[in-house]
């Protein structure tokens, strides 16, 4: 995800004009007079197409199954007719509009509510980072028209704080959504989509309840993460497998793969003919192409129990060797580096744990991590970790890109590790090894500082140790 500079904020209240803090719109009529007051006339151009129908408005916000604990999420709230059904049904509502005017609508409507906050933001743009501490995240949303796909890959797209979703858009982007092989709608939007999440349509809505009417109809979908049914893969390099394959998607998919490996060994083991074109593989087909061309030497090499580890006493001397899996088991004291990557903004690379991983998976920890191998020092280890995990090919010693900022003694959050900490400045694109990472994030450390305090438990232990050490000493 692209990092922006500006986080969740509020704007500054506007002074209302007289008859501005009209009664909320629940019908087409109370609809037309919002805008008047707000000063818009729907533009076909933004894709504005304004919910008028109450009981569609309640219908849909009950689909998303709001709770008391929730942060919910709207994109293009309008007039706030799905608002309106939500204020005061969960513990925060962020509402989020392209139009400055509504915008300020909204802020004068829900201007005694503190728990609804209106932010004027592209939705397509929006910074999601902040939201990663409040979840449970959920989104919700009539998505204008002219950037309903935009949109759905900010918010969806790895990694995502929401947990689950029920959007509104027009029937064709469904359609493509939800499409199977060997159709004309079957493409990059259905596999972006299909391999992180689990879309379900479950309405169609008419022209009817909107103002102006569309010319088309839309569908209410409902959206919820797919479970780990396949095997780990690099959701990026997926993406730009999935991209290539469909820049033209009338020639044979070998033509748009990389030269290595063999295309005819690769095609027997999915199955599919040499002749085949991108849209003739299903989902999993697509997860093992992937997985077969990802170019990163690590990528199915997860952490090996029979590696060998220095075992140390109490004062980091070596004073024998053992297995991972043994040391792990029988809690013995080993070495390990944790290295925080900081980009020219200043903001720390983390990562999101494998779920092969076997301590703590699934957590988010420091932007790389590792044990020394037996015989190996501290700095070698970090540099060689900054390699494998991070893609940081290029970092000097002898040119400060690489600092030891505290050492951590053994203890059970460390998992009875002697941690040295490092901090590195970033020399290459990240680029890390689906085997040993699942995704990744730049993040404002006093964004990080807030997220630890809501959400401890979205982090494994010893980064929690490493952040208060590298935070006592900045």
């Amino acid at each position: 995800m692209a990092g922006g500079e500006c986080l969740i904020s509020s704007l500054s209240f506007l002074a209302p004009s007289a008859g501005f803090l009209h009664d909320f719109p629940v019908t087409g009529h109370d609809v037309r007079e919002a805008l008047q007051q707000a000063g818009v006339v729907p533009s076909k151009k933004l894709g504005q197409n304004f919910l008028t129908d109450p009981n569609t408005a309640r219908w849909i916000v009950d689909q998303l199954d709001p709770g008391p604990d929730d942060f919910v999420v709207e994109v293009g709230p309008g007039t706030g007719s799905l608002s309106e059904a939500l204020a005061g049904r969960v513990r925060r509502l962020l509402l989020i509009e392209f139009d400055r005017r509504l915008a300020d609508w909204l802020k004068h409507r829900f201007a005694k509510d503190e728990a609804v906050e209106v932010v004027h933001a592209d939705g397509a743009r929006f910074d999601l980072r902040p939201l990663f501490k409040e979840r449970p995240v959920k989104l919700v949303g009539n998505l204008p028209y002219s950037a309903g796909g935009a949109i759905l890959r900010n918010f969806l797209e790895r990694p995502s704080p929401i947990c689950r979703a029920v959007l509104m858009l027009q029937r064709e982007v469904i359609d493509r959504i939800v499409a199977k092989p060997r159709t004309k709608q079957y493409g990059v939007l259905s596999l972006r989509m299909q391999s992180e999440w689990v879309s379900n349509p479950i309405k169609t809505i008419g022209p009817s309840v909107f103002y102006p009417r569309p010319a088309i109809d839309s569908t209410v979908v409902e959206v919820s993460p797919r479970s780990d049914e396949f095997p780990v893969y690099d959701a990026r390099f997926f993406d730009e497998l999935i991209r290539r394959g469909f820049s033209q998607r009338r020639k044979q998919l070998r033509k748009a793969l990389p030269a290595e490996p063999e295309w005819s060994e690769v095609a027997a083991n999915l199955g599919v003919a040499e002749t085949a074109r991108a849209e003739e593989l299903d989902l999993a087909q697509w997860v093992e192409l992937c997985r077969c061309y990802d170019p990163h030497p690590l990528s199915k090499i997860p952490q090996r129990d029979d590696e060998l580890f220095d075992v140390v006493d109490g004062q980091d001397q070596v004073v024998g060797q053992e297995e991972r899996s043994v040391v792990h088991e029988k809690h013995l004291l080993h070495r390990a580096v944790h290295v925080f990557i900081l980009n020219k903004r200043g903001e720390v690379f983390l990562q999101k744990r494998s779920r092969l991983k076997d301590a703590q998976p699934g957590v988010w920890g420091s932007s790389v991590s590792g044990h020394l191998n037996s015989g190996e020092d501290y700095e070698s280890c970090a540099v060689r970790e900054l390699g494998e995990e991070a893609g940081q090919q290029n970092i000097e010693q002898d040119m400060g890109q690489l600092n030891r900022v505290a050492i951590l003694p053994p203890t059970k959050e460390t998992g009875w590790e002697f941690v040295h900490l490092f901090e590195a400045r970033q020399t290459d694109p990240i680029r890390f090894p689906c085997s040993e990472v699942e995704a990744g994030i730049w993040m404002p450390p006093g964004e990080v500082c807030a997220w630890l305090s809501k959400r401890p438990e979205d982090f494994s232990s010893g980064f929690i140790s490493c952040w208060r050490a590298w935070k006592a000493v900045r």
